[in-house]
């Protein structure tokens, strides 16, 4: 089953300031929803245990995770991997980091996953609303995250 997802984040920081978070990928990691427990490898690797729960599919599935800061381009691209409970998930999403020139950015985000096994099968409603529920929910998590270290939290 393949979903896609797209949204904006505004966050009450500066770029440098996002720039700087996503950097880091423990925080980035810990901005996921449910997230257990992280381990990070090196510069831009780790890997995360996060709680699940998608209708009957409930427990523990381990993500490997890459993120992929690219100032250049404007963009940070994060890709996961993994999976539990005989289930695969292989996520790639990115934002476009976009300055407002108030002292704010926007992140203009999207999502593509592809899920086998038993949590492709829960249904297509409900693992569409759920999908989407989770990608928003880790912008959020990463805008107030930024904003708090930033020390312009509103």
């Amino acid at each position: 089953m393949k979903l896609s997802y797209s949204g904006q984040e505004h966050v009450k920081a500066p770029p440098a300031a996002v720039w700087a978070f996503v950097r880091d990928p423990e925080r980035v990691a810990r901005c996921l929803p449910d997230v257990q427990d992280v381990q990070v490898r090196d510069a831009t690797h780790m890997d995360a245990t996060v709680q699940v729960g998608v209708g009957m599919v409930r427990g523990k599935f381990r993500f490997g995770i890459e993120v992929q800061p690219e100032e250049d381009t404007g963009r940070v691209n994060v890709k996961v991997g993994g999976g539990g409970l005989g289930s695969v998930v292989d996520l790639l999403a990115g934002a476009t980091v976009v300055d407002n020139g108030d002292g704010t950015t926007t992140l203009d985000w999207t999502g593509d996953a592809t899920m086998r096994g038993p949590v492709a099968t829960v249904g297509g409603r409900l693992l569409d609303a759920q999908a989407q529920k989770l990608i928003q929910k880790t912008f959020q998590n990463m805008s107030a995250s930024v904003e708090a270290s930033s020390g312009t939290l509103a």
